[in-house]
């Protein structure tokens, strides 16, 4: 006699079926929060291409106005990781909404600061309620959605955390080229109101735990605040300031080394943890986070370098320059569904191998780079670039937080993103290095070539003497012309040096790879071989 109790194979497979489906609702209710994290992370970006504009609107110096970037990224490297407590305790649904409430309400009196002192204090609010949004995302993507989905999902996280970076220059030029500094806050308005509403309305992920409370570590929050927010200002602030030389500078560096050795002790000895690091004994999810902070480094080191280099080389405007690099993002927003196929055809590990060759490719098209670059020769390393990073990101997302517990996720998303800042953080702090003291080299070596010996030098120099005639001391004008053509090209020169130093890097990153664990077959959405 047949057991009544089992299942029929056609049972169970429409079982398994509806298991594995999507209901609408939470793919709507999960696109509306992808669109807050897209919102918090552009607005990094959309303003650093803006600051000349907010210091000149606000009546700042060179020096003040940084803080208006400085504030937002500080306050931001440390909500991010304590993201993780709070999502268990106040859940999901909660959590978000105040989030993106409170980011919209901080970017409406952005929009309406008269001071830079004012600014600088709506912005720390804004990074710091904003950041709550960015690992929630990726949390609820790796927990809420069945393993065999995660190359649908993962892509679209993937492709926000690295377009909404990429674009950010191009967003905050046309904003600020169209209308004023002010819109590139009270933009966010709309959508911000818009995103609280849908959150509170159809997020049903999990329940808040508010007794996780009664346990929340102060001292844990303290000692997290002082080193993650001195270690982001002295990367940030270090290079212009020759590092330990300045005061301030050496002051945050020893706070920063202080409150770092407290609170590992305190997060290795609190009853509750602000955070949890024993998810590091997670091989995958260390060597993923490493390689995440790895590819921070050039996510947002050739967001910088590219505009830097066609402000201050080329001449462009903020719009220009936009127009010229607007192609990375098109290539990634491209790339990103037939990355989620790859995942589930090919080992994830050997997808992330050759995203991060073929990055490092990329920017070493850029070592031969000349005062003469424009679109069309940063057109393949751009390609190049918008392909690497999809490729590097979006498996080693999944690698990194796909093969987690559900329980251990959201404190591990906190973490993982954390990383990824940080090494924005450190990518940029070494590319300002390089580019101040690899210039300065150059234009001492090119200064001791360009003497009276020189016959290119001296037939450029009676040329410039020629066209000067009549303009008043035209040998005096040739010389200081002359000069910054020597200098011209030292920056350049420089700028080569640092896509070299990059090309290294990521060629060497991509052999990392092999200490990874190969994932399984269901974190991958397929058969993977």
């Amino acid at each position: 006699m047949a057991d009544a109790t089992a299942a029929s194979p056609p049972a169970m497979n429409a079982a398994n079926d509806a298991s594995e489906r999507i209901p609408p609702r939470r793919l709507f209710a999960f696109l509306i929060m992808v669109f807050g994290m897209f919102m918090s992370i552009l607005d990094i970006q959309v303003v650093s291409a803006s600051l000349s504009e907010i210091q000149a609107g606000l009546s700042a110096s060179s020096s003040e106005v940084s803080w208006v970037q400085t504030s937002y990224l500080v306050a931001e490297v440390i909500a991010i990781p304590l993201s993780g407590f709070l999502s268990r305790a106040f859940g999901t649904r909660l959590l978000f909404a105040i989030s993106a409430s409170g980011f919209t309400i901080a970017s409406f009196f952005c929009g309406f600061a008269s001071t830079i002192e004012q600014m600088i204090l709506w912005r720390a609010i804004q990074g710091f309620l904003g950041a709550g949004m960015i690992p929630t995302v990726f949390a609820s993507a790796y927990t809420v959605f069945p393993r065999s989905k995660f190359h649908i999902v993962g892509p679209i996280i993937g492709l926000v955390a690295t377009l909404a970076p990429t674009i950010g220059p191009t967003v905050g030029g046309y904003i600020t080229g169209m209308m004023s500094w002010h819109w590139l806050f009270f933009i966010n308005i709309v959508p911000g109101i818009g995103i609280t509403i849908g959150v509170l309305a159809l997020v049903d992920f999990d329940r808040p735990n508010f007794a996780l409370l009664e346990h929340f570590d102060w001292w844990g929050l303290l000692f997290m605040a002082g080193f993650l927010g001195t270690l982001e200002y002295v990367l940030e602030e270090g290079p212009q300031s020759q590092w330990l030389e300045d005061t301030s500078i050496a002051v945050c560096a020893a706070i920063c080394v202080v409150s770092a050795i407290a609170f590992f002790w305190r997060v290795l000895s609190a009853r509750e943890p602000i955070v949890d690091l024993r998810t590091f004994t997670d091989r995958n999810f260390a060597v993923g986070c490493l390689i995440s902070l790895c590819v921070g480094v050039g996510l947002y080191g050739l967001t910088y370098i590219y505009p830097r280099y066609l402000a201050e080389v080329r001449g462009y405007s903020a719009l220009m320059i936009g127009e010229t690099l607007f192609i990375s993002g098109l290539t990634m927003f491209l790339t990103a569904p037939i990355v989620g196929r790859l995942m589930t055809k090919y080992d994830m590990r050997y997808l992330i191998a050759i995203g991060l060759v073929l990055f490092g490719l990329g920017t070493y098209q850029m070592t031969w780079i000349t005062k003469d670059y424009d679109f069309y020769e940063l057109l393949i390393p751009q390609l190049l670039r918008g392909v690497g990073m999809m490729l590097a990101i979006v498996p080693t997302n999944t690698i990194a937080l796909g093969t987690l517990a559900p329980e251990r996720v959201k404190n591990a998303s906190g973490l993982f993103n954390l990383t990824r800042n940080l090494g924005g953080a450190v990518g940029l702090a070494v590319i300002n290095q390089v580019l101040n003291e690899r210039t300065d080299l150059h234009i001492s070596r090119l200064h001791d070539r360009v003497t009276w010996g020189n016959a290119t030098a001296v037939e450029t120099l009676n040329m410039l003497t020629q066209r000067m005639q009549g303009m008043g001391d035209s040998a005096l004008m040739a010389m200081k012309q002359l000069s910054q053509i020597v200098h011209r090209q030292a920056v350049v020169m420089g700028y080569g040096d640092a896509f070299f130093m990059l090309t290294v890097f990521y060629f060497g990153l991509s052999l990392f790879v092999l200490v990874l664990k190969k994932p399984s077959a269901a974190v991958a959405g397929g058969d993977a071989h």
